[in-house]
């Protein structure tokens, strides 16, 4: 089996004196907002792409195409255990308004949630620290509240003994190359134990333009695609590595030793 060539993050990127970082053994570079950004308006009409006609009807928050921002990455060899993804997950956002009116009953958690069998944790941090999180009674989805113009990132976590490829989508929009999102596309690598943050779609090897809220009109997914279908909503596929072993302890094993009964129960 041929080994695809993945691109890493290999750089940090500094915001507001946070650092991300992309995993041990690879070296930082300097990082730095790049002067001049272009927003999703001057993109769209760059690239010759009409918008959807009426998507000023629709309310709530979409991702828009904020400054450039410097974010080197370089390629490495990955080769996946199975084309099917180890997990996936998704969190959907608004703003408050929005998420009150899509959620019923809800309870505000953490900032990070556990995904892909406690593979990975990942959220969605905004200037001044995670944003607002919230679940759904039982089993239902995770909201997390935004505001128009604030910028966020996407945090992930790798839980695991073994580096993963995470896959991530914006709007139904790939973080790669900004078009339509699948599974067969590449994604980033995490290195065991390490946290980074995606900050935005990638425009370069360099350099990626930030999410940035917008209204749905001015989002990334209307002004290059003329398709608002997906907007609000980040997902994840998480793909562990061939011949790895994420786990010291089996999952399952952790799972059945969780749930251990110091009592019996009469059958």
């Amino acid at each position: 089996m041929k080994r695809d060539l993945i691109r890493l993050l290999a750089g940090i990127l500094t915001i507001t004196g946070l650092f991300s970082c992309a995993g041990p053994g690879y070296a930082p570079s300097q990082a730095a907002s790049a002067s001049g950004g272009t927003d999703s308006s001057e993109m769209a009409r760059s690239s010759g792409m009409a918008p959807q006609r009426h998507p000023a009807e629709r309310s709530g928050l979409a991702t828009g195409w904020g400054q450039e921002k410097i974010s080197s990455v370089s390629d490495r060899s990955f080769v996946r255990a199975s084309s099917q993804p180890a997990g996936t997950d998704a969190i959907y956002y608004n703003n408050p308004e929005g998420i009150e009116a899509m959620g019923g009953d809800l309870q505000r958690v953490a900032g990070m949630q556990s995904a892909a069998g406690g593979l990975v944790e990942w959220g969605m941090k905004g200037r001044m620290g995670f944003l607002a999180a919230y679940k759904e009674s039982g089993y239902g989805r995770r909201l997390v509240a935004g505001e128009r113009k604030e910028t966020y990132t996407i945090v992930l976590r790798n839980r695991s003994r073994s580096t993963l490829e995470i896959v991530a989508s914006v709007d139904g929009l790939d973080v790669m190359d900004g078009k339509r999102a699948a599974f067969s596309k590449r994604g980033y690598l995490v290195n065991p134990g390490a946290t980074f943050e995606i900050k935005g779609f990638r425009t370069s090897y360099e350099s990626v333009a930030a999410f940035k809220f917008s209204n749905v009109a001015n989002s990334y997914a209307n002004l290059r695609h003329g398709d608002t279908r997906n907007v609000g909503v980040i997902g994840i596929a998480v793909f562990t590595q061939k011949g790895s072993r994420p786990w010291a302890t089996p999952p399952n094993e952790i799972r059945q030793r969780n749930s251990a009964s110091p009592f019996a129960t009469a059958p």
